[in-house]
């Protein structure tokens, strides 16, 4: 329950339907491309998570806020998000653990967020009508100047924002005395992936998303990881062109999401823009290899094409999304190569999916006989 007074606020689409709602308390403005995420939890983990940049997202679990926010459930050192839209917004919070308010938390970070609004009807309505652009506004702009300013906001489609997110200087994680090395490209990348790798006897060096193939392999690393993040995959040349100098000395690659269809793109197949895209923690994939079912955590608005990837004849689809018979994995038939376009670091599972980070520690240790 809210128990304060909340100015009036607006949600606009780009096709001109508004929806009305309360501001949380920080006055502005805020554009992206509008996404709803059906996870019932993890709220701080999908505002952290550098692959939702640039996006507005709409939770569809109705009470947001109500245990508060603690320092170590985040996936990176900040919000992401460019704004969000809730049902209920819980100014008040009950958790042992948590280390503060929600609110608190988004008034530190100048996030803009709209609250009091039908999020099922919202959510069936990008749904029915696919991923478009749309702005927040809770400090009184006319709906002709938002309506002019939002339609300078560029697509998703062909926008690069790994630049956005990635580390700018080189940085370790884990132990330094750690059995293997691991160099990472950061396009976005979690921080809960470092913990799954470090948990595995990792030592990691990330390296900035334009780093080469020649910074990578000066740390002398066992394996290379190709991570998650924002935009369209097509724009990042410097990724693809890493990942095919890695494949072409054949050593250990493992990609999650944005990193998995980088491995795609420098395999010559293409990618696209998905009608609503894949964001929660309850979507069902299917391990071909195993016949075994997995709840998987996924949050991407991008593709690889499943007939072009069953085409060629060096990758072997692995995986399939059971609700679209998208790809949801693969891996190179000659090539010490996998990905996955699903996060399984995330464990909604719980455990579902934590096994794809033994296989590559697997890969490793096969490469070294």
């Amino acid at each position: 329950m809210n128990y304060k007074t909340q100015q009036p606020a607006i949600l606009l689409l780009s096709d001109g339907t508004i929806f009305h709602g309360k501001s949380i308390g920080i006055s502005g403005t805020t554009f992206g491309e509008l996404c709803f995420n059906t996870g019932m939890t993890g709220y701080q983990e999908i505002f952290t998570d550098p692959s939702y940049f640039g996006q507005i997202m709409i939770t569809t679990n109705p009470h947001i806020g109500n245990y508060g926010v603690n320092a170590e459930e985040v996936e990176s050192d900040s919000v992401k998000i460019a704004g969000l839209v809730c049902k209920n917004f819980s100014f008040n919070y009950s958790r042992d653990n948590a280390s503060g308010s929600l609110e608190d938390y988004f008034k530190k970070h100048n996030l803009v967020c709209i609250s009091d609004v039908d999020t099922r009807a919202l959510t069936a309505y990008v749904r029915d009508h696919g991923a478009q652009n749309a702005v927040i506004c809770t400090d009184g702009t006319s709906v002709e100047e938002l309506k002019k300013q939002l339609a300078n906001v560029p697509d998703m489609k062909g926008l690069e924002l790994a630049s956005k997110v990635s580390t700018k200087q080189p940085y370790f994680f884990g132990n330094e005395n750690a059995k293997y090395k691991i160099s990472a490209l950061d396009l976005g990348i979690k921080t809960n992936i470092l913990r799954n790798l470090a948990k595995r006897n990792c030592y990691i060096k990330v390296f900035p998303y334009d780093a080469t193939y020649k910074d990578l392999a000066d740390f002398n690393p066992d394996g290379y990881f190709l991570s998650n993040g924002p935009g369209d995959p097509e724009p990042l040349r410097g990724a693809i062109q890493v990942a095919k100098e890695i494949l072409e000395n054949n050593q250990p690659l493992f990609g999650i999401c944005l990193g998995h269809q980088i491995i795609g793109l420098a395999n010559g197949v293409s990618t696209f823009k998905m009608f609503g895209g894949h964001r929660g923690i309850n979507h069902p994939v299917k391990n071909l290899i195993t016949g075994k079912g997995e709840i998987t955590s996924q949050n991407h608005g991008f593709a690889i094409h499943r007939e072009e990837a069953e085409n060629h004849p060096e990758i072997e689809i692995t995986h399939i999304h059971l609700n679209d018979n998208t790809v949801a994995g693969m891996r190179l038939k000659n090539k010490n190569c996998f990905s996955v376009q699903y996060h399984p670091e995330a464990s909604p599972g719980p455990h579902d999916s934590s096994y794809l980070f033994d296989q590559f520690i697997e890969n490793i240790k096969a490469s070294q006989n």
